[in-house]
């Protein structure tokens, strides 16, 4: 327990300062790969897989490992590459996505790097697989991707956006809606159109930004119109994993700006687990909400939503 505290408190230490750990690895070829350190459970060598009917042409086979029977999903396949023929010479990261736990076969895995946030940028454009990254960053002279996990996750197991019919029954439509908008924050394209397509039942404006930096400033714009960005922004709704600032950072930088500081924050991200839940405390975020549930992001946007 000793040891699961003191990690705890040096992960921590990171919050507000836009720092992120880097797990390096490989498809099939050359190119690096990075994944946030925190998603990651443990890295193992590939174990035999069982292959099953029905299974996604993404998905190699199932894993039994400790007790937990895990999909392994072919990551260079995933992203439009060939698969990874040689199992025996693979590796499998076991990581947590949206309260899911599932295996990812890369072919070699490096070494753990820490960096900052503002070094991990949008990718640009054009690029071949440019449809499958959130943010690229340079490392020794060499650019190192980052995947779009939820993405290929939602292609291979599409997440359903739709509020219940019980919660829809919960939504006042009678009373006049307001002028103030919902503001989300998420540099994955899949992830935005999610929390917009849940969050649209509530019939409620909304305004979209590809990363924290994006949305600080466009916050800053909006308060300088008012004096108070609450006058417009009823909530925002951010991300944690994000190029330039992540959201524990744009979180810190609000509550440190007289103009923004009232404002109401939910974290909504895929990451899950003490960790995080410390650091939501320590940076004074209003709300954490695991990816993806329609029904408990949309009740809380409606608990902060001007909730003076």
């Amino acid at each position: 327990m000793s040891e699961i505290l003191n990690s705890v408190n040096q992960r921590t230490q990171l919050v507000g300062e836009n720092r992120l750990e880097l797990l390096l690895f490989k498809l099939n070829s050359k190119q690096r790969f990075g994944i946030n350190v925190f998603k990651v459970r443990e890295v193992l060598q590939c174990p035999p897989l069982t292959s099953m009917p029905k299974l996604n042409a993404l998905v190699r086979g199932i894993a039994h490992i400790r007790g937990q029977t895990i999909s392994v999903i072919d990551m260079s396949l995933a992203t439009g590459g060939r698969k990874i023929e040689d199992l025996s010479t693979a590796f499998i990261i076991i990581a947590e996505y949206n309260s899911s736990v599932q295996g990812f076969l890369v072919g070699s895995v490096e070494r753990i790097i820490n960096t900052n946030w503002a070094s991990i940028m949008p990718p640009p454009k054009g690029s071949g697989r440019a449809s499958y990254l959130t943010a690229v960053t340079e490392i020794e002279n060499e650019l190192i991707e980052i995947l779009d996990v939820e993405k290929i996750l939602n292609e291979i197991s599409p997440v359903n956006t739709d509020l219940s019919a019980d919660f829809e029954t919960t939504i006042d439509t009678s009373e006049d809606k307001t002028e103030k908008i919902i503001f989300i924050a998420d540099d994955s394209s899949v992830a935005r159109n999610q929390v917009k397509k849940a969050l649209s039942a509530l019939g409620l404006n909304i305004e979209l930004a590809k990363n924290g930096l994006e949305a600080l400033e466009r916050l800053k714009e909006i308060a300088a119109e008012t004096g108070d960005v609450t006058d417009k922004v009823g909530v925002l709704v951010s991300d944690i994993e994000m190029p330039e600032m992540d959201g524990y950072t744009l979180t810190a930088e609000i509550r440190n700006t007289p103009e923004l500081k009232k404002l109401h924050v939910i974290l909504h991200t895929s990451l899950s687990g003490v960790f995080n839940q410390a650091m939501v405390q320590k940076v004074g975020a209003d709300d954490f909400i695991a990816k993806f549930h329609p029904d408990e992001l949309a009740s809380s946007v409606q608990k902060w939503f001007g909730n003076d």
